[in-house]
């Protein structure tokens, strides 16, 4: 019976980007299953008091260039070299996380997904930009005005509030989060202890 690992998913964070694509490599080596749950960054920081590390941690010496150095070693273990980081970051990807929910609903998830995590943190793209969000996915092949279309509806609306409500109740308090059962893990530090646990169970 293949194990499922849950990832609490927003594009609007670098560290989704990176855990995205080790996480996938994990889940294969384990034959483990993968699945997104996209919710919104911003509205789990709201209902969960938390504040973004360049923001939490804007006064403590030292901590931000920690984290960027412990970003570049992580990077460079797994070969992520792809990679570039946003200059309009940080961004408002509400929309872009709305088609995440209409992109499922339509079948297109994968290409949906592949399409903006390369534009967002490898081609440097301006995905807070809907005609920029827009171009691409007409660039990847899929229907960029049935996602627009869709995105305005009450019910992606509502499905991606009640997801991020879940997570928050759920007790995550950003991204990227991951289950694997009940078991909750924060972070991309965290991944080699998912690998460890999938070691223990196989």
């Amino acid at each position: 019976m293949q194990i499922p690992i849950e990832f609490l998913f927003d594009f609007a964070s670098p560290n989704a980007y990176l855990s995205y694509h080790v996480l996938k490599e994990v889940a294969e080596r384990h034959d483990a299953t993968l699945s997104l749950t996209p919710v919104l960054l911003g509205g789990l920081f709201k209902l969960t008091n938390n504040q973004a590390p360049m923001q939490a941690f804007a006064d403590v010496k030292g901590k931000l260039d920690y984290d960027l150095l412990e970003t570049q070693r992580f990077i460079a273990a797994h070969r992520l070299n792809r990679f570039r980081f946003n200059p309009a970051f940080p961004m408002n990807t509400i929309s872009l996380m709305r088609g995440f929910i209409a992109a499922r609903q339509m079948g297109v998830e994968q290409r949906y997904v592949d399409a903006n995590l390369e534009a967002m943190w490898e081609q440097e793209r301006n995905m807070g930009d809907l005609s920029v969000a827009q171009a691409v996915w007409s660039g990847a092949g899929l229907d960029a005005e049935a996602l627009l279309q869709a995105i305005q509806t009450q019910s992606v609306k509502d499905g991606l509030l009640r997801n991020t409500e879940q997570a928050a109740a759920r007790g995550a308090f950003g991204v990227p989060t991951f289950f694997v059962g009940a078991e909750m893990f924060f972070g991309k530090e965290r991944i080699i202890q998912i690998e460890q646990m999938l070691q223990s169970e196989s």
